[in-house]
């Protein structure tokens, strides 16, 4: 069954290059389109979409709150956040808020065809590298000292899962892990697994952005 795609910018070019993109391929269809968050929220309501290219900077509804209302709902669609600028502040807030990932918008064909599929199968961190670098460019911005020091699922994970808890954070992905703790691969998705699971996340991005918030990593990738 094909990825059932949902194009939300307020430059309608792009979406038509976007469209263009992913009509070619075999596992995708471009099945709505909006010009702003406000009319992608309305959309959303009468269309089955399962993953979402969300702009940031857009009239009526910025990306960012469309992105929150989006990924508050049962069974939401993910979402990837599109940004002009690398380590724009914009798209730190929408990871927060529960985006999956993001991507810049000059982005190879490629690379934004290769990010969709990883999203919709449940792999979600487009870009562990480049997410660990927004979060260390904006971790200042976060409240001094943590801020849900007390988090109760934090309590409930074994040293084994805050072990890989801390290397999601800094970036890595399942096969580094696994290098790094001498695991399978296997093992360190079944980690990854529980941790979601304890911690009520929906993905790996949502695992970043609560290591630095409760300070569990801290700028620079230091656990």
């Amino acid at each position: 069954m094909a990825i059932r795609v949902m194009l939300v910018d307020d430059q309608a070019l792009l979406r038509t290059g976007f469209r263009m993109v992913l009509a070619a391929q075999p596992d995708m269809e471009v099945v709505a389109e909006a010009g702003d968050g406000v009319e992608a929220l309305q959309v959303l309501r009468a269309t089955a979409v399962d993953v979402v290219l969300m702009d940031v900077r857009m009239p009526k509804l910025d990306g960012v709150e469309a992105t929150r209302r989006i990924c508050g709902e049962p069974g939401a669609p993910k979402v990837l956040i599109l940004t002009t600028f690398d380590l724009d502040e914009y798209a730190f807030s929408a990871l927060k808020a529960g985006a999956s990932g993001f991507l810049l918008k000059d982005v190879p064909p490629a690379e934004l065809l290769a990010a969709i599929r990883s999203v919709h199968s449940g792999d979600a961190v487009v870009a562990p590298s480049t997410t660990r670098r927004l979060l260390d460019r904006f971790a200042p911005m976060l409240p001094s000292g943590a801020a849900e020091p007390s988090h109760a699922g934090l309590q409930r994970l074994t040293d084994r899962e805050r072990e890989v808890m801390v290397l999601v954070a800094q970036g890595l992905s399942n096969g580094e892990i696994a290098a790094r703790l001498v695991l399978s691969e296997a093992t360190v998705k079944t980690h990854v697994g529980r941790i979601l699971t304890k911690l009520g996340l929906r993905d790996r991005v949502q695992v970043v952005v609560l290591a630095y918030e409760t300070g569990l990593v801290r700028a620079g990738g230091r656990g």
